[in-house]
């Protein structure tokens, strides 16, 4: 695994990636390298707890995915350029680096230890894989309603549907959202990114099996993280990734959703921790 000097927490620095975007972030810490991979709806203030939680152990890089915070973009997107974004990343540490993602963050990971990308472990919160019929999955024209609501300008709407849609929160609690501004105009400045993160699911949340052949490239070792309270079809889908990869294995925390990440970061960090320094 690799190692950094340590630099002070908040240190914001930038790498130019494979297309010329620049993507921004922060280092902290020092030890062994790891990049932190954000969810739909997320920038790297989203995860400054969770790095400075991580920083007492390893070197950790919180960036901006293209599109979000201070990193750049570029007029076409492919799920690819995310993934020569956090190659850039890794290069600028040294050349390896374990990866943490959580949501469709860590499906963003996953990609990119397939394409080959010099990954040292992988720790993943709740991948949302759909994988058994029955379960719950967005809409099957959900692309589509995306893209014309921002089309359209509206913006909200999207981070709405999104929301209720796909994420499956309670509309009432969207309502309350909308009334904190500060929060709400975040969300919405990030709602342009919403089609990134459904490229970056492809076809996994169409509640059939996954196709091991898409991840036969990820042969590093992963631990699969789920919530306790989260819903079982999460645990189905860290169940039939562990399956498929060669050196994967999952753990339930007790007591936490969906959402732990960011709204429980120190029940989270130690079982990072302990994978990442196994």
């Amino acid at each position: 695994m690799s190692t950094a000097r340590e630099r002070p927490a908040g240190t914001e620095d930038r790498v130019v990636s494979a297309d010329g975007t620049e993507i921004a972030f922060e280092r902290s810490g020092s030890g062994p390298a790891v990049v932190l991979v954000a969810s739909a709806l997320a920038d790297r203030s989203d995860t400054t707890a969770l790095a400075a939680l991580l920083a007492r152990h390893f070197t950790v890089v919180n960036y901006d995915r293209r599109g979000r915070g201070a990193s750049g973009d570029a007029p076409a997107y492919a799920p690819e350029r995310e993934v020569e974004d956090i190659a850039a990343l890794i290069e600028h540490l040294g050349g390896s680096a374990s990866l943490f993602g959580s949501s469709s963050g860590a499906v963003l990971a996953l990609r990119a230890a397939a394409a080959g990308v010099n990954v040292d472990r992988l720790a993943l919160y709740e991948p949302p894989f759909v994988v058994a019929e029955g379960d719950d999955g967005p809409p099957e024209d959900l692309a589509r309603r995306i893209t014309a609501l921002l089309a359209e300008g509206r913006h909200g709407d999207a981070v709405t549907y999104f929301m209720t849609r796909v994420q499956g929160m309670p509309g009432i609690a969207v309502f309350f959202m909308r009334l904190m501004p500060r929060t709400w105009a975040s969300l919405t400045g990030l709602a342009r990114t919403l089609p990134y993160d459904i490229a970056v699911m492809g076809d996994t949340q169409q509640g059939k099996p996954l196709d091991a052949a898409e991840w036969e490239g990820v042969a590093v070792r992963t631990r699969v993280l789920t919530g306790g309270r989260s819903p079982a079809a999460f645990r189905r889908a860290a169940r039939a990734l562990t399956e498929v990869l060669p050196q994967a294995d999952h753990r339930t925390l007790p007591g936490l959703n969906h959402g732990a990440v960011v709204m429980a970061p120190k029940k989270v960090a130690p079982w990072i921790t302990e994978f990442l320094k196994g």
